[in-house]
């Protein structure tokens, strides 16, 4: 194992936009690199990928490993398992770090099993202890705790991240990294899956990872009918509209925009917790939004211990009043 030298960032690109999740991961590895003594590395995987790896060196790896193939213009399992296989077995990184994204879920325990090493899913911290080892937490038996695991004797050590745990790096337009081509050998018996068609959706993508302001309901809000104050009070404070997982299995929401344990992580500037318990499902997907104001009848919820500013009250009652100064406000 003492030939498993550095940490290698998986960047992930579709159509050559890259995902957020992947410069998030380079500011963490950085960290981890700089614990270790080791260099950063990042591996991008694609067709015509010269703008993306100019793209990626503002955000300060020392090196690029680049697949560019005409088989790897779309995502498909087996090619980029390959290709990916190949850069990691090249490298040795003693570290890789992969963005839990739907894409980033199929490729990570196809490229482990393939390195016969493990890999931590969905971490939501990392770390270096003592002998060395990357300490990899995550939620464990249903998010009531959390738990740390490492992979002792098995290199290199993997770990899965979802998209907005770790904070994005400042970018460096005058940063520079070494671009290293890395060829690997693909035919049409790697293409496993043909793809005949890619079908985007029509309408607008939410991403409420990206949003400054989110207004999120949870159960306590009471019914669909009252989703319309949520709606309005995000649309005055130009923010986006988030839930729990109750109000997205009753109907009221859609899963895009569940926070939480299994839905979606988010650090926004503001989090406003309307009729939300506090579950520990939940509060681990938004704990780290910079301001948190909860409103919940029940003076003993849980949500009230991670807000900065609680209000005890109907969500029902207070969110249409608060609707209305804000409008007083705004004439």
């Amino acid at each position: 194992m003492k030939n498993y030298k550095g940490v290698l960032v998986y960047i992930e690109q579709r159509n050559q936009v890259i995902h957020n999740v992947g410069i998030e991961l380079l500011g963490e590895g950085k960290k981890l690199a700089e614990k270790l003594g080791v260099p950063l590395m990042a591996c991008v995987i694609g067709y015509q990928m010269d703008d993306v790896v100019h793209k990626i060196q503002a955000y300060g790896p020392d090196l690029i490993y680049k697949v560019d193939d005409l088989f790897l213009k779309t995502y498909v399992n087996e090619p980029y398992t390959k290709a990916l296989s190949t850069v990691i077995n090249k490298v040795k990184p003693e570290i890789v770090l992969i963005g839990a994204t739907s894409l980033g879920r199929d490729l990570a325990p196809r490229v482990s099993s393939r390195l016969h090493t493990g890999l931590t899913a969905d971490c939501t911290q990392l770390d270096i202890d003592d002998d060395r080892q990357l300490l990899m937490t995550r939620p464990a038996f249903g998010g009531n705790l959390m738990a740390t695991i490492i992979c002792p004797n098995h290199r290199p050590q993997m770990s899965s991240v979802r998209p907005g745990v770790m904070i994005k790096p400042e970018k460096n337009n005058n940063s520079h990294s070494t671009v290293i081509e890395v060829n690997v050998l693909l035919d049409e018996k790697d293409m496993n899956v043909e793809v005949l068609e890619e079908v985007k959706e029509e309408h607008a993508k939410i991403n409420i990872e990206e949003a400054n302001v989110l207004i999120s309901a949870g159960r306590g809000i009471g019914s669909k009918e009252n989703m319309k104050y949520i709606e309005t009070l995000a649309n005055l404070l130009t923010g986006e509209v988030s839930g729990t997982r109750a109000v997205v299995e009753n109907g009221w929401l859609d899963k895009e925009r569940q926070v939480g344990q299994t839905g979606k992580t988010v650090r926004p500037d503001l989090y406003f917790a309307c009729g939300i318990s506090g579950a520990i499902q939940h509060v681990s997907g938004m704990e780290d939004s910079n301001l948190v104001i909860a409103i919940n009848k029940n003076p003993s919820a849980a949500i009230f211990e991670v807000s900065d500013i609680g209000i005890v009250g109907d969500g029902s009652k207070v969110i249409p009043a608060l609707i209305k100064e804000l409008e007083n406000i705004r004439k």
